[in-house]
């Protein structure tokens, strides 16, 4: 029987872990609650393992109302002490601080007549980038193209978004495809195209 190959960061044995490489992961992604999830958890793995963030994921979910944006945007200082007091996430001010921050400019994209996704999406051109890996350690951690995204970003007021966070984010959302070649998700992946409401 022939073994399903998989990238190497998701063969812990840890379902969590798998279900996320096999079912989200290098996806094209242009939902915005979803985008926003994900570059949430992005920033809070900062420092962690993402075993740490999967397993806290509900809890993430429930904490900040399902990352739904304007919601989280008006999140008050009596939501950050609750936050900061909750044991089912990680409790760090910074990054609670920016998540709430962020929603609040991913608002002022709204009012500049564009959202999240496109915004993201527009550096590509609609287009993933396909890695074509064949080793885990090909793969890079930050990129030029998340350096620029990065930079803008901050511009536009997001925190907690350096290169190597955008670029997990890159990779997460399926903006970049690093499955590696010999990967099980590598052809599917490869054919998906983002699709814009």
């Amino acid at each position: 029987m022939k073994m399903v190959q998989r990238c190497a960061w998701a063969t812990s044995g840890n379902e969590l872990m798998l279900a996320y490489h096999d079912q989200e992961w290098g996806r094209p992604l242009t939902d915005e609650r979803a985008l926003f999830e994900l570059l949430s958890l992005e920033m809070m793995q900062a420092g962690l393992s993402w075993q740490t963030v999967l397993n806290k994921r509900a809890s993430f979910k429930e904490a900040f109302a399902n990352f739904q944006v304007d919601q989280v945007a008006a999140f008050t200082a009596e939501d950050e002490s609750r936050l900061l007091a909750d044991a089912g996430i990680i409790r760090n001010r910074r990054k609670i601080a920016a998540i709430i921050n962020n929603a609040q400019v991913i608002q002022d994209l709204h009012q500049n007549g564009t959202t999240l996704a496109e915004f993201l999406w527009g550096y590509v051109h609609g287009q993933p980038i396909v890695g074509h890996y064949h080793h885990a350690d090909e793969v890079p951690t930050t990129t030029p193209l998340a350096v620029q995204i990065a930079k803008d970003m901050k511009k536009r007021g997001f925190a907690f978004t350096g290169p190597k966070i955008i670029y997990s984010w890159l990779e997460a959302a399926g903006v970049v495809n690093d499955h590696l070649v010999g990967c099980c998700c590598f052809a599917e992946a490869s054919r998906l195209q983002p699709e814009f409401a």
